[in-house]
């Protein structure tokens, strides 16, 4: 069943005194979860035992309370009572022979103590690395302090084997932990036995590991994640000087973890990193070392994955969102089934989970993090009801998902599209600058439903509530999306921004082809990825592009998905000019009047048009229409009609696939009134 070419991939290794059946290996990743639920993050890692990966990691864990990174939600291992919640995690992994691994860290210079109030500690005295810039610093290691460290990674050790974890990460990657802090310069001003030559800022590292050998080292394995290239000027941990780090420590590790300096290089989006693109940086790495190496880049292509096995690069092929986007990646790959893999988009809305402290999301798996709170399955749908047929009208992201899943459950469906492409909105996104990788949501789809003998696709369908009526449909699904708003109406502007005749184009105009010339206005009160995006299109097309947004960032939200400096240095690249915490606050024919946010200061801004970005009207007057023929519904033989997607709240296209993998489990389901749809974790009460 499986092809030849990929026999390479499911080869096992050897990992210290432990074997890997293969060589897919989920690297640590977070999920909004953390130590709130832990349920819910040990039944996600638990599909991913089922979907075939070799080894499967927790996402940081906390080793010890002086220093954690509140407000994000991650595991802690701080005490004996923490391990039960771990322990949950590591059985669930080990359920299909993988192995399970927990990361241990020590945040040091990236930990405020918010919620333990303890003074931070770190390898040199500084102000607090964070995201959101904390009023804090941290007081330096002394080497009483050195010897607790030591003594509290064995402590942590030591619980990881007790939980039943086959493997421990140490984490020394993206800037987070306490091993890269010592290896880089720039966090490493010590002139002591631990600072200054590359072997001295070497030292904590050995000593560490030789203390957790000697513990637990005769059955678990111990790997290292480190840095690939801090890229933060000439004293941060170059990849010149992880190769001598490497060569001078080869045999350190059971297995040498790499991933880029930062966690924005490290997981860049699809719209500026591709597949692989930490390739250079890992080559001639396997050559220093007698470990074996796992190396990412958000792999999705199986002939990718084999050929950095093949060219010696790798010897794992670490996975992260691709993992997310698809549990099941390495047993399709086994099977056969390449075209039934979901593959990952590169949107980095997963990330968001864990940067809003929620839960996490997945555009491509909207059963992600619902395995154990919905009893969700990746691959398997709950039975068919009592009905027999579905009308979805609207093929968008939420009525492919919602056609595609119900044909799982057995319905006959009917899918009606008004226009001659299915995907919706992500038919028209995908032609974006960068945004090409986004089409897998309605590739994927549109396959999947291609091979499925009870769906049937219907083009040029723009439907009345008439003829819904008259088609005898059981049940019937309004996902006819949204459109943007040209009148300005958003978070600023609760009422239309007065305009004495500037042209105004939306993102539907763009998308549809009509462009404004000569100098155009972005007014961008969206705030996610589309501003920044249309300001690169009509920058690319010859306009002079001012982007004026009331934020202090430009496409602000999108610090959640690790790309905001990566947009604003695209827009300063191509030309846009950038106009901050700044309203629009009318237009004339000569251009648009602006106001401060703060002080109401007035200000002009030449323009020939304005492209305003900023909220979407729900495409729902279908649905309304037919509601209010419900009195005809039992006629028709219609039994519910049912709103779903961007045409009954207007959000990212997660929230689209999500509302149309949640119509297809619930239909026909029983109604369960007031109670929560959802299971949660209660913190039991302490004496």
């Amino acid at each position: 069943m499986r092809d030849a070419r990929y026999d390479i991939l499911f080869q096992p290794q050897k990992i210290g005194p432990l074997t890997a059946k293969n060589r897919f290996y989920q690297v640590p990743h977070c999920n909004g979860a953390g130590y709130r639920d832990p349920s819910a993050a040990a039944a996600m890692r638990g599909i991913k035992a089922e979907g075939g990966w070799g080894v499967i990691f927790t996402e940081q864990t906390e080793m010890h309370h002086s220093s954690e990174i509140t407000p994000f939600i991650e595991l802690r291992l701080w005490e004996d009572q923490d391990v039960p919640a771990i322990a949950k995690m590591a059985e669930a992994m080990k359920t299909h022979g993988g192995l399970a691994g927990i990361q241990l860290a020590y945040s040091g210079i990236n930990g405020p103590n918010f919620y333990t109030k303890e003074v931070p500690m770190a390898v040199s005295p500084g102000p607090i690395r964070t995201f959101t810039n904390d009023p804090v610093q941290a007081r330096g290691l002394d080497k009483s302090d050195i010897r607790d460290l030591r003594r509290w990674f064995v402590n942590a050790a030591k619980r990881s084997k007790t939980a039943g974890f086959d493997l421990i990460c140490l984490y020394g990657a993206h800037g987070f932990g306490i091993f890269q802090h010592f290896l880089s310069r720039a966090t490493n001003q010590r002139s002591d036995e631990y600072g200054g030559s590359l072997e001295n800022r070497s030292r904590f590292v050995r000593e560490v590991f030789s203390d957790m050998r000697d513990a637990v080292g005769d059955t678990m394995a111990l790997t290292l994640r480190v840095s690939l290239d801090e890229q933060i000027g000439k004293l941060g941990f170059s990849n010149a000087e992880l190769r001598d780090f490497i060569a001078m420590n080869g045999d350190l590790p059971d297995l040498w973890d790499l991933a880029q300096g930062t966690w924005e290089d490290c997981s860049g989006p699809s719209r500026f990193k591709d597949e692989a693109a930490q390739e250079t940086l890992v080559q001639g790495i396997r050559a220093l070392t007698n470990r074996p190496v796992v190396g990412v880049g958000r792999f999705t292509s199986p002939d990718v994955m084999a050929k950095m096995i093949r060219q010696g690069a790798l010897d794992f092929i670490g996975c992260a969102r691709p993992s997310i986007a698809d549990p099941f990646l390495p047993k399709k790959i086994e099977e056969g089934r390449i075209e039934d893999i979901r593959e990952c988009i590169g949107c980095n809305i997963c990330v968001t989970g864990d940067m809003t402290q929620s839960i996490s999301r997945c555009t491509q798996n909207p059963t992600f993090m619902e395995e154990w709170r919905k009893g969700w399955h990746p691959e398997k749908m709950n039975a068919k009801g009592p009905s027999t047929n579905v009308l979805i009208v609207g093929s968008g992201p939420a009525g492919l998902e919602a056609a595609r899943a119900l044909s799982l459950r057995g319905y006959d469906v009917a899918l009606a599209e008004a226009s001659t492409t299915l995907g919706g909105r992500v038919a028209k996104e995908r032609l974006l600058p960068g945004l090409s990788a986004w089409g897998r949501v309605a590739d994927y789809r549109t396959y999947q439903i291609s091979q499925r003998p009870n769906v049937e696709t219907y083009f040029d369908s723009c439907l009345t509530a008439e003829n819904i009526l008259d088609f005898g449909f059981q049940h019937v699904a309004i996902a006819t999306g949204a459109l943007w708003r040209a009148d300005g109406v958003a978070r600023m502007h609760v009422e239309p921004i007065p305009n004495s005749g500037l042209p105004v184009y939306t993102p539907d105009d763009l998308m549809a082809g009509r462009l404004p010339k000569g100098r155009v206005t972005v007014f961008d009160d969206d705030h996610y990825y589309m501003g920044g995006v249309l300001a690169e299109l009509l920058a690319q097309h010859g306009c002079a592009v001012t982007l004026v947004t009331p934020s202090a960032y430009v496409s602000d939200w999108t610090l959640n998905t690790l790309e905001q400096a990566a947009i604003h240095r695209r827009l300063v690249a191509a030309g846009v000019k950038i106009v901050l915490n700044t309203v629009i606050s009318s237009l004339t024919n000569q251009g648009v009047s602006t106001a401060c946010v703060y002080t109401g200061h007035a200000s002009h801004i030449d323009a020939e048009a304005v492209v305003m970005v900023a909220s979407r009207i729900a495409q729902d007057q279908l649905y309304h229409d037919l509601k209010a023929r419900e009195a005809d519904w039992a006629d028709a033989g219609i039994l519910s009609v049912k709103v779903i997607g961007d045409a009954c709240a207007p959000g990212p296209i997660a929230w689209a696939t999500y509302a149309g993998h949640r119509f297809a489990r619930e239909l026909d389901m029983p109604d369960i009134g007031d109670v929560l749809p959802f299971r949660r974790e209660v913190t039991a009460l302490q004496d």
